[in-house]
């Protein structure tokens, strides 16, 4: 195949799911063989369903998908599947490879975890790997099929920096088609060559051209115009219908050039354009504190270091009291989820929490979340003791929980939507003891400055592991634990 030829072509593509609103409306766009793409838009706007229906988990309602009968598809999604979590390395690969002839797979497992830059036993437990590195192997099993038209669904979440950049130079080097959904724009910036940006509003696809700041550069600028041209419109529309108000009370001549005024007033106000509008973001909160809790938090003498895959004990000498926040670092592996996990479940020996505390824990992963539950029980579950109706419901509207989401089941929403979910849960549980695991995977950048600022003046304790620079930077950080640069 030319490498200008369309591997995949919408035609107006229209979806909706039953009961529900449009999400895509008569969608047209063409991908060529070998082109870097970024898949762009709000929240709910459809991204992840152009993937499905890429891949034929969903078909159109209306219009036709075309896929090169030739090219091979494979996706890199962002959650581990709960089954794969119990399966070896070797029996996990061996779910995604596609070509079951060859004899000597060990071989292309080797050769798919280096490109993912991941060391292991081929005998080694998956749910035993931490969040990045279930995240390299995500992508790994995507890469052992050697797909024609790779499919990313945010593949930097959990990743550490070293880990970003390593995917960054494959997919520079990565001779096949690749389109990415993601929300950050440092990686996205350092591949892409044209950008599929998804209105919520309009339920169209616009294309661009160029890398990631290129395009966001693109759509200001048309915002800008179509500002200033409904500026326009609305200033003309408004001096007719000043004029018409006028002619309205002269005689019946001026009466018939008031109600032609009034006309060109309206098509003017038809003629103006649908700005661009960005996502909602999550009202500025604040996290209520527990009350009478004692000065001292939270003490920490050892902690467990992972290195060449086996368990060393480091000691440290960590007090956490009212008002401290403490950033916890390391590379992918080094265990700093087993380190937060047996911190918030009671398990560690060598960490003390004060009697009485409540520990507000979110996992990277929503595994503490109920899948089976709804919504609604999810947040009541959560909720200070005696709390109101009308207090649940309020607070559930900080972080956009409509009616319509609070009766769903938490295991059928989307990754963004199980974000609002927990952060909205640990709001209502009142901690005395924030531990908070990459509090940023799945959601937009716009909503990292409300976050931020609701974590800076949380009053009590807090331990964060986060890799976003621009996130931690403005957040009050009073202690430092990192796990790679533990003397003795």
């Amino acid at each position: 195949m030319a490498s200008n030829e369309t591997v995949i072509r919408f035609d107006s593509v229209s979806f909706d799911f039953v009961f529900t609103k449009p999400i895509l409306d008569d969608v047209s766009f063409s991908v060529r063989k070998g082109s870097k793409i970024t898949i762009m838009g709000q929240n709910w706007a459809g991204k992840s369903t152009i993937f499905k229906l890429i891949t034929w988990d969903l078909k159109p309602k209306i219009g036709n998908i075309h896929i090169d009968k030739e090219s091979t598809i494979a996706t890199a999604f962002q959650v581990m599947q709960a089954e794969d979590k119990e399966l070896t390395i070797q029996a996990f690969f061996n779910k995604y490879f596609r070509d079951k002839t060859v004899f000597n797979i060990d071989k292309k497992i080797a050769e798919v975890l280096d490109a993912v830059n991941l060391k292991a036993p081929l005998e080694r437990i998956v749910k035993s790997f931490s969040g990045g590195q279930q995240a390299r192997l995500l992508l790994a099993a995507a890469l052992i099929q050697n797909p024609d038209i790779l499919l990313l669904d945010e593949p930097t979440n959990n990743l550490d920096k070293g880990g970003i950049y390593h995917l960054e130079d494959f997919l520079k080097e990565y001779k096949k088609t690749v389109i990415v959904i993601s929300h950050d724009a440092e990686f996205l910036n350092s591949f892409t060559d044209w950008v599929l940006y998804l209105d919520i509003h309009t339920k169209v696809v616009e294309q661009y051209v160029g890398n990631y700041y290129n395009v966001v550069d693109q759509i200001q600028a048309r915002i800008e115009r179509e500002n200033m041209k409904n500026a326009q419109m609305a200033k003309q529309a408004q001096a007719k219908k000043e004029q018409a108000e006028v002619f309205a009370h002269k005689w019946w001549k001026l009466r018939l050039v008031a109600k032609k005024m009034r006309e060109a007033a309206a098509e003017l106000e038809e003629e103006m354009v649908d700005v661009r509008k960005e996502d909602k973001t999550i009202r500025a909160f604040t996290i209520p504190m527990q009350e009478d809790l004692s000065w001292e938090l939270l003490n920490i003498s050892s902690v467990s270091v992972i290195i060449d895959h086996e368990p060393i004990i480091k000691n440290v000498d960590i007090s956490l009291r009212k008002g401290d926040h403490m950033l916890l670092s390391g590379p992918n592996g080094i265990g700093k989820s087993t380190l937060l996990e047996s911190i918030a479940n009671g398990r560690a020996i060598w960490a003390t929490i004060a009697p009485g505390v409540t520990v507000g824990y979110y996992r990277q992963d929503f595994s503490n979340l109920d899948f089976n539950s709804t919504v609604y029980e999810q947040l009541m579950s959560s909720a200070w003791a005696n709390i109101t109706e009308q207090e649940l419901r309020s607070t559930a509207a900080w972080f956009l929980i409509n009616g319509d989401l609070m009766k769903s089941r938490v295991g059928d929403i989307s990754e963004w939507q199980k974000w609002l979910v927990a952060f909205c849960g640990l709001v209502l549980q009142k901690p005395g003891l924030l531990i908070l695991d990459e509090p940023t995977n799945h959601i937009n950048f716009r909503h990292i400055p409300v976050i931020a600022t609701a974590l800076d003046e949380f009053k009590w304790a807090m331990i964060l592991v986060s890799h976003v620079d621009e996130f931690v930077r403005q957040i009050k950080i009073d202690e430092y634990l990192e796990l790679d640069n533990i003397k003795g």
